[in-house]
């Protein structure tokens, strides 16, 4: 069996290990998984010491994880708006994490760094609640071992394997770190065309807010629909006029009568991926002209556009698509929820 070169345990150290993953965590876009791959192998192979990378990645997550936590806490929803901006995929998974995590409470942050995009978000997401700190830390320990355990033991059981493929690249005198870095590269040419993909699809479905203000004036108005969360919606209760509030979360079908007007959907999301993802759910409920709105509700108030307050029997009946609403329904068809008084996170401090 071929062996893991000397040399690359000088240059791959837990030093080498700790900044790629605190880096990686800190929104580097990327992943740190083959370096804890390759970690995995020099300690099955008897060149590094599994403790010594095991606490570097540790350390690395929880130093990343806290920053982001604490700038939840001090900045809030704010912050988390200024975060997606630079992530299309982050944008529809906070929506997701709110759910998963009102849910199942913040024990779920063990498991986080296993889902693509959960685990960056979930830190600042959390800052927003009044999860107690020493909570937040406790599960991110836990999750911080365990994801880096994972990666480091399928490291070591592919020992043989990673060591071959070591072997191959120095024949053509390339090291890790070349391979590593084509790795990256693919990576950020993918997330760049998706980039690329989705500014043309907005460049042809969106509409800004003057355009919106132009069309709520003339003789056809579009249905407008309040696509936040309904935590968001009742800590932030003012929408633009007319908006219908829109539940994802239940099961009942919309009304057939909204799908003969035009159709505008909006929500808190910066770059309207969300609001994307909305607009396309809609189309497969037969909705035939659908757009998102540039900036969300955030870019209409910028604008200087009226905004009226949330009625209270909306806020306290539910949205369109909620079980106490006669008329219409979710998009999704997995749950019926209803709206409560208050946002929570489920958590307790550990003995």
């Amino acid at each position: 069996m071929p062996h893991v070169p000397i040399s690359v345990v000088s240059s791959w150290g837990a030093w080498a290990v700790f900044v790629s993953v605190l880096a990686t965590q800190l929104g580097v876009p990327i992943p740190a998984a083959p370096m804890l791959v390759l970690a995995g192998t020099l300690v099955a192979a008897g060149l590094a010491s599994f403790w010594h990378m095991l606490a570097a990645a540790v350390i690395a997550v929880v130093i990343a994880d806290a920053l982001w936590f604490t700038a939840g806490r001090v900045y809030g929803r704010r912050f988390l708006n200024s975060l997606v901006r630079f992530s299309l995929s982050l944008d529809t998974t906070l929506r997701t994490a709110r759910h998963w995590f009102e849910r199942f409470g913040v024990p779920l942050l063990a498991l986080s760094k296993f889902v693509p995009g959960l685990g960056l978000v979930s830190s600042p997401l959390l800052g927003t609640t009044q999860i107690d700190v020493r909570v937040f830390l406790f599960w991110d320990l836990v999750g911080a071992g365990l994801w880096a355990s994972a990666w480091m033991l399928g490291g070591a059981i592919l020992n043989a394997e990673v060591a071959h493929l070591l072997v191959f690249v120095r024949t053509y005198g390339l090291t890790a770190l070349d391979v590593l870095a084509m790795a990256a590269g693919a990576f950020l040419a993918y997330r760049w065309a998706r980039r690329i993909q989705f500014r043309r699809w907005l460049a042809k479905y969106r509409i800004t807010p003057e355009q919106l203000d132009e069309m709520m004036r003339s003789d056809a108005p579009p249905v407008i629909f309040d696509a936040r969360p309904p935590e968001v919606r009742r800590k932030e209760a003012h929408r633009i006029k007319g908006a219908i509030p829109l539940d994802l979360e239940s099961s009942r079908k919309i009304d057939p009568m909204f799908r003969e007007h035009e159709v505008v959907v909006y929500c808190v999301c910066p770059n309207e991926a969300t609001a994307k993802h909305i607009a396309r759910q809609l189309r497969a409920k037969g909705f035939r002209n659908v757009r998102p709105l540039k900036g969300g509700l955030d870019a209409w108030e910028k604008k200087g556009f009226p905004v009226e307050a949330v009625p209270f029997d909306s806020l306290s009946s539910g949205a369109l698509g909620s079980s106490s609403s006669s008329s219409s329904s979710s998009l999704d068809d997995d749950d019926d929820r209803s709206m409560g008084d208050m946002v929570t996170v489920r958590a307790t401090a550990p003995e």
